[in-house]
Protein backbone atom coordinates (compact mmCIF):
# COMPACT_ATOMS: atom_id res chain seq x y z
CA UNK A 1 0.00 0.00 0.00
CA UNK A 2 1.29 3.93 -0.92
CA UNK A 3 1.45 6.19 1.81
CA UNK A 4 -0.90 9.05 0.42
CA UNK A 5 1.11 11.63 2.89
CA UNK A 6 4.18 12.85 2.28
CA UNK A 7 7.13 12.75 4.59
CA UNK A 8 6.39 15.73 6.61
CA UNK A 9 3.10 15.34 6.96
CA UNK A 10 3.52 11.40 8.18
CA UNK A 11 6.53 12.71 10.33
CA UNK A 12 3.71 15.49 11.83
CA UNK A 13 1.37 12.41 12.31
CA UNK A 14 3.59 10.09 14.06
CA UNK A 15 4.91 13.10 16.13
CA UNK A 16 1.54 14.05 17.65
CA UNK A 17 1.08 10.38 19.00
CA UNK A 18 1.07 10.55 22.91
CA UNK A 19 0.73 6.60 23.75
CA UNK A 20 1.58 5.81 27.44
CA UNK A 21 1.24 1.88 28.18
CA UNK A 22 -0.72 0.24 31.01
CA UNK A 23 1.52 -0.53 32.63
CA UNK A 24 3.04 2.96 33.27
CA UNK A 25 -0.27 4.18 34.02
CA UNK A 26 -0.87 1.33 36.66
CA UNK A 27 2.36 1.85 38.01
CA UNK A 28 1.85 5.90 38.30
CA UNK A 29 -1.66 5.35 39.78
CA UNK A 30 -0.32 2.74 42.47
CA UNK A 31 2.93 5.42 43.79
CA UNK A 32 0.29 8.28 43.23
CA UNK A 33 -2.23 6.48 46.15
CA UNK A 34 0.88 5.76 48.03
CA UNK A 35 1.86 9.88 48.30
CA UNK A 36 4.41 9.97 46.02
CA UNK A 37 4.06 13.18 44.08
CA UNK A 38 6.09 13.33 40.89
CA UNK A 39 5.46 14.25 36.99
CA UNK A 40 4.47 12.15 34.15
CA UNK A 41 6.83 12.23 30.25
CA UNK A 42 7.50 15.54 31.15
CA UNK A 43 8.62 16.37 27.71
CA UNK A 44 10.54 19.66 29.18
CA UNK A 45 13.38 16.77 30.59
CA UNK A 46 15.64 14.66 27.74
CA UNK A 47 14.78 11.60 26.99
CA UNK A 48 11.00 11.97 28.39
CA UNK A 49 10.85 9.97 31.58
CA UNK A 50 8.07 7.82 32.73
CA UNK A 51 8.42 9.71 36.23
CA UNK A 52 10.28 12.45 36.95
CA UNK A 53 10.60 14.90 40.15
CA UNK A 54 12.90 17.80 39.84
CA UNK A 55 13.06 18.48 43.17
CA UNK A 56 15.43 15.84 43.85
CA UNK A 57 16.72 15.18 40.50
CA UNK A 58 15.50 11.86 40.31
CA UNK A 59 13.89 9.97 37.19
CA UNK A 60 12.75 6.48 36.57
CA UNK A 61 11.98 4.78 33.34
CA UNK A 62 9.96 1.75 32.72
CA UNK A 63 11.24 -0.32 29.76
CA UNK A 64 9.80 -2.89 27.94
CA UNK A 65 11.07 -6.07 27.64
CA UNK A 66 10.74 -6.11 23.37
CA UNK A 67 11.47 -1.98 22.68
CA UNK A 68 14.64 -1.86 25.29
CA UNK A 69 15.82 -5.31 24.55
CA UNK A 70 15.64 -7.06 27.82
CA UNK A 71 18.37 -9.94 28.20
CA UNK A 72 15.87 -12.03 29.92
CA UNK A 73 12.49 -11.75 27.66
CA UNK A 74 13.34 -9.63 24.73
CA UNK A 75 12.71 -11.43 21.79
CA UNK A 76 13.77 -10.53 17.89
CA UNK A 77 10.70 -10.41 15.17
CA UNK A 78 11.35 -13.13 12.80
CA UNK A 79 10.75 -11.05 9.63
CA UNK A 80 12.42 -7.91 8.26
CA UNK A 81 15.30 -9.05 10.69
CA UNK A 82 17.69 -6.13 10.08
CA UNK A 83 15.24 -3.41 10.48
CA UNK A 84 14.42 -4.76 14.01
CA UNK A 85 18.20 -5.25 14.68
CA UNK A 86 18.62 -1.94 14.37
CA UNK A 87 15.74 0.01 15.47
CA UNK A 88 15.76 -2.03 19.11
CA UNK A 89 19.47 -1.35 19.04
CA UNK A 90 19.36 2.29 18.60
CA UNK A 91 16.74 2.10 21.39
CA UNK A 92 19.00 0.51 23.75
CA UNK A 93 21.69 3.06 22.76
CA UNK A 94 19.70 6.11 23.38
CA UNK A 95 18.72 4.90 26.83
CA UNK A 96 22.45 4.52 27.29
CA UNK A 97 22.55 7.85 25.84
CA UNK A 98 19.72 9.46 28.37
CA UNK A 99 21.12 7.46 31.39
CA UNK A 100 24.61 9.32 30.65
CA UNK A 101 23.17 12.69 30.57
CA UNK A 102 21.31 12.89 33.54
CA UNK A 103 24.18 11.18 35.66
CA UNK A 104 26.43 13.50 34.18
CA UNK A 105 23.86 16.66 35.40
CA UNK A 106 23.86 14.82 38.99
CA UNK A 107 20.81 13.09 38.62
CA UNK A 108 19.84 9.70 40.01
CA UNK A 109 18.27 7.24 37.35
CA UNK A 110 16.17 4.44 37.86
CA UNK A 111 15.12 1.70 35.13
CA UNK A 112 12.47 -0.88 35.99
CA UNK A 113 12.12 -3.74 33.56
CA UNK A 114 8.59 -4.52 32.58
CA UNK A 115 8.95 -8.10 33.81
CA UNK A 116 9.83 -7.22 36.91
CA UNK A 117 6.92 -5.43 37.67
CA UNK A 118 4.67 -8.46 35.89
CA UNK A 119 6.83 -10.62 38.76
CA UNK A 120 6.04 -8.44 41.22
CA UNK A 121 4.19 -5.49 41.08
CA UNK A 122 3.99 -4.49 44.87
CA UNK A 123 7.77 -5.45 45.23
CA UNK A 124 8.68 -2.91 42.36
CA UNK A 125 6.21 -0.29 44.27
CA UNK A 126 7.92 -0.46 47.18
CA UNK A 127 11.56 -0.56 45.30
CA UNK A 128 10.67 2.60 44.02
CA UNK A 129 9.19 4.24 47.11
CA UNK A 130 12.62 3.18 48.94
CA UNK A 131 14.56 4.97 46.14
CA UNK A 132 12.47 7.96 46.01
CA UNK A 133 12.60 8.01 50.12
CA UNK A 134 16.67 7.30 49.97
CA UNK A 135 17.21 10.26 46.76
CA UNK A 136 15.09 12.84 48.87
CA UNK A 137 17.19 12.26 51.90
CA UNK A 138 20.10 13.22 50.15
CA UNK A 139 18.83 16.52 49.00
CA UNK A 140 17.88 17.86 52.27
Amino acid sequence: MVDKMTQEQRHKTMSSIRAQSKLENTVSRALWRKGLRFRKNDRSLYGTPDISIKKYKLVIFIDSCFWHRCPVHGTMPKTNIKFWENKLMRNVEHDREVTDHYEEQGWTVLRIWEHELKENFNGVIEKIIAFVNQESGKNK
